[in-house]
């Protein structure tokens, strides 16, 4: 998420350039608090609900840009080193129950979770290039216009 938040602002950090209320530094927030709760319920396993999983303002633009990278950064590195440490990414995790969630209990294995960070961080990358393009015309490969 480096690159598409390269020489922002926090007020174009914060800015929406799309009819939705995502911001890039919103998506940065939203990643790094998500990979903080995932890591979480990695580490715990047990089904508890981790603190903030519930939070309906994850992409609201709090703080400045550089906490939220630093905060992303710090999460992943985390999350990377703990999944490292596992004997097998095959163990199984039970998930915390949500309103959204199905009534009998989910298990995920460890492999299923650090998929899903992946395609979560993936998914918001192609969002935050788009809202970087809004911004400057800057995109993952071009310099601002």
């Amino acid at each position: 998420m480096l690159i598409p938040a390269r020489d922002v602002s926090d007020a174009d950090a914060a800015r929406r350039t799309t009819v939705s209320e995502l911001t890039l530094g919103g998506l940065i927030r939203h990643l790094a608090t998500g990979e903080r709760l995932w890591l979480q319920i990695l580490r715990t396993a047990d089904g508890s609900l981790p603190e903030g999983m519930l939070d309906t303002d994850q992409y609201a633009m709090s703080e400045t840009l550089s906490h939220w990278l630093a905060a992303y950064a710090e999460a992943a590195a985390a999350t990377d080193e703990y999944v490292a440490s596992l004997p097998s990414l095959d163990i199984e995790v039970r998930l915390p129950t949500t309103p959204w969630s199905p009534p009998e209990p989910q298990f995920w294995s460890a492999r299923r979770i650090v998929l899903h960070l992946i395609h979560e961080t993936a998914q918001h990358a192609g969002h935050a290039d788009i809202i970087r393009e809004s911004l400057d015309g800057a995109n993952s490969t071009a310099q601002p216009a």
